[in-house]
Order: structure tokens, then C-alpha cells, then sequence
């Protein structure tokens, strides 16, 4: 019997003492919802005058760049320079060989002579022409006085009608010598001026040739640097061909192209007069904006800048990053792109720690106070003193509660010259 109740008895007093130990338990503690709170790092509103800057990437352009051509064709004799060489003005660049260079000079030298020569014989010609007229004129004048007196005897009956012909010709012969030599020294100017344009020319193709072979011996112009060398010694080279380039050390340029919707501005400050610097990103470099290009294309319009000081580590052709200063903004704030979400919008933080939206007029960019670009802002219901995050929360949204990390001497304040409460 008793072995009938153990399992009974085993199972009643477990739950009994189930029943025990929940009715002992202790009670759990209420669970309390806690609103979550984002941390972020702040900085305070402060107004002020900015000079925003605007990115440019451009081309470095030497105005002054020359390439050097041969003047005629020949072989190359010398080229004592190699890319890149800097030299001074005077210096022996190219020289092509004499041999090809003299034989044209000396062919036009004695072309010159013979004209020379030409001219002076013409003139001994005409000299002698005259003095031959006047004896020539003597001897018609005989002839004229012989035929009369020989048609005197033949009317007295004392020469034969044959003498009186003979007359008769010797004066026509004398005539006509006359007539040619008279011929010959009126022609005498038109001969002198063709001779001496003659000389004329090959004066010309003389000179020409002078400067050729004086060109032959290529020279820097100027000091500068040797650059786009075409050409090595023993080179046979065709006239005009290039030979290489040369680019002054100085007068720099960049070329960089300023998008159409900041033009209007640009246009109005350079027609006041007023100066605009670029400087260089990677390095301190310094470009004055000069002058805009004379043509435009839907991608902007080239701006051309000037450097302004040394050209070290310059080179034409070399891509620039650069910031071009342009015209200051009064009451404006400048904050880094991490404080924007989305693009206009702040958010300030309130006296309960909760974001409050305010949109803003994006006004371009300037350098923060770290030496970073910040963007240039005109925000909507802000004031000096206001604190805005500038850790970017992508999930930022009217009312989110923050809580401040830190007070960043770098970010109490923003760049500016001086602050004011709009």
C-alpha cells in the first residue's frame, strides 16, 4: 500500500514546494523607458566679415616660352645643353655645321660683286659713249661738208656722179653711228636702274644669307630653361624646323577655368580695379587675377592669373590646385561641411540640449580657422552666441536630443574678422 502512495506523496510535496518558492520570490523592479541622447561636438555662432575662397585647378602657362627653329637646312654641328638645363642669355644652344651654312653666304657675297662690277662698267660704258658722240658728231659734220663740196664739182663738171654717192654714204654711215651711239646713252638710265635693282637683290639674298649663318649659331635669348629639345648632334635638320624651346624663368601664368555663375562678380571687381590672390594649395605660392580670357564655352570662362614672386618648382604645363580669394561677405558665418546636413541645413542646440532646424543661403567657401575649407553660410533665425553641432548625424532631426563631448577651443569661434549679431 504504501508503495502505491510514494509517487503520490513524492509529487504532491514537489509542487507544494513549487507553490513555496513562488510565493517567497522577490518582487522584480519596474522597468523605466530612458530617452537615448546622441553626443556631439559644438561650436558658438559667431558673425563676421569673410573672404570666401573659390577652388580653381589650372594650367601653368609661360607667356615668354620661344621655340628656337633652324634658319636653314644643315646638319647639326653642337648642342651643348640637355633638357631642362637652366641658362643664361648668351649661351651657345645650337650650332649647325659651316659647311652647310657658308657656301649659300659666299654665293651671295659674289653675286653682290659682280652686280657691283656691272654697275661700275656701265658707267665707264657711258662715260666713253659720250665722248665718242662728240667725235662722232665732228665726223658728220666733215661728211656733211664734204658732200657739198663734192656736189659742187659734179655741177661744174669736175667729179663724176659715183664721187657724190660715195659722199652721200659716208654721211648716212656717220648719221647712223651717231643715231645708235645717242641710242646707247639714252638707254643708259633704264640699264643703270635695272642693274642696281639687281644689285638690290642680291643685297637682299645676301643679308638674307648673313643672318642665316648667324642664326646658325643658336643663342638664349634671355635666361630661362631649355625644354622640348627635338635635336642631337650629327642631325640633318630642313629649314624652319624646330630645334627646341626655351621659357623665362619669370613670368609665369595660370590658366584656370572660373565657372559661368561666378563670372558677373568677377567681371564687376576686376572693372573697379580691386585685386584678387590665389594661393596655391600645396605650396605658398601666390597668383594675382590679371585679366579673364577673350572667349567663353559652357564650361566657364578662363581666368589668368599672374605669379607673384618665385617660380620655384614651376613648370609649364604643370596641373595647380588653387583658392581664389573672392570679394568679402559681410555677416556671414563660416562653419566646417561637417556642420551642414544635407546642404542648408544647421542645427542648433537649445537651452534642453534638443536640435532646433534652421535652413541656410550657402555663400561659398573660406579657410577655417584650422586651415581647412569651411563653408560660408547666411543662416535663417541664428544669432551670435547660439551653439550648432558640428558633428554630422546622419539620423539629425528637429528635437533629437544631444549631449555636448567638449568645448573645442578650435571651434568656440568661427574665422572671422569681427563679430557681430545680425
Amino acid at each position: 500500500m504504501f508503495k502505491r502512495l510514494l509517487p503520490v506523496l513524492i509529487l504532491v510535496i514537489g509542487v507544494a514546494g513549487f507553490m513555496a518558492l513562488r510565493m517567497t520570490r522577490p518582487e522584480p523592479a519596474e522597468a523605466v523607458a530612458q530617452e537615448r541622447s546622441w553626443r556631439v561636438e559644438s561650436m558658438v555662432v559667431a558673425y563676421g566679415e569673410h573672404v570666401p575662397v573659390l577652388p580653381l585647378f589650372g594650367e601653368v602657362v609661360s607667356q615668354g616660352r620661344v621655340t628656337l627653329v633652324a634658319p636653314m637646312a644643315a646638319r647639326v654641328a653642337e648642342r651643348p645643353v640637355q633638357e631642362g638645363q637652366r641658362v643664361a642669355a648668351g649661351t651657345l644652344l645650337v650650332a649647325l655645321d659651316e659647311a652647310d651654312t657658308l657656301p649659300a653666304l659666299h654665293q651671295a657675297e659674289a653675286e653682290v660683286a659682280d652686280m657691283e662690277a656691272q654697275i661700275a662698267n656701265e658707267r665707264i660704258r657711258h662715260d666713253n659713249d659720250r665722248e665718242a658722240l662728240a667725235r662722232e658728231r665732228d665726223i658728220v659734220a666733215n661728211a656733211q661738208r664734204q658732200l657739198d663740196r663734192t656736189r659742187s664739182l659734179v655741177e661744174r663738171n669736175l667729179a663724176s656722179p659715183s664721187d657724190l654717192d660715195n659722199a652721200s654714204d659716208t654721211l648716212a654711215r656717220a648719221r647712223l653711228t651717231v643715231a645708235t651711239r645717242e641710242g646707247a646713252i639714252a638707254e643708259h638710265p633704264a640699264r643703270l636702274r635695272s642693274l642696281e635693282a639687281r644689285l638690290i637683290r642680291a643685297e637682299t639674298v645676301s643679308q638674307t644669307a648673313q643672318r642665316d649663318v648667324s642664326r646658325s649659331r643658336v643663342v638664349a635669348p634671355f635666361d630661362g630653361v631649355v625644354t622640348d629639345v627635338q635635336i642631337a648632334p650629327g642631325d640633318q635638320v630642313a629649314s624652319g624646323a624646330a630645334l627646341l624651346a626655351l621659357y623665362p624663368l619669370d613670368g609665369m601664368e595660370l590658366y584656370a577655368r572660373i565657372p559661368q555663375r561666378y563670372l558677373a562678380e568677377l567681371v564687376a571687381w576686376l572693372e573697379q580695379g580691386e585685386s584678387l590672390t590665389a594661393m596655391a594649395v600645396e605650396s605658398d605660392q601666390r597668383f594675382r587675377l590679371q585679366r579673364l580670357a577673350g572667349k567663353s564655352d559652357p564650361g566657364g570662362t578662363e581666368a589668368i592669373l599672374v605669379l607673384e614672386g618665385s617660380a620655384s618648382g614651376l613648370r609649364p604645363g604643370a596641373l595647380l590646385p588653387v583658392l581664389l580669394q573672392r570679394p568679402a561677405v559681410a555677416e556671414a558665418l563660416a562653419v566646417p561641411f561637417s556642420a551642414l546636413h544635407g546642404s542648408d541645413v544647421l542645427y542648433r542646440i537649445d537651452e534642453e540640449e534638443r536640435l532646433q532646424r534652421h535652413t541656410v543661403i550657402r555663400l561659398g567657401e573660406t579657410l577655417g580657422v584650422d586651415g581647412e575649407r569651411w563653408a560660408l553660410v547666411r543662416p535663417a533665425g541664428l544669432v551670435g552666441g547660439d551653439h550648432i553641432i558640428v558633428t554630422h548625424l546622419p539620423n539629425a532631426m528637429q528635437g533629437l536630443r544631444v549631449e555636448v563631448a567638449q568645448a573645442d577651443e578650435g571651434l568656440d569661434a568661427s574665422p572671422a574678422s569681427g563679430e557681430t549679431q545680425p
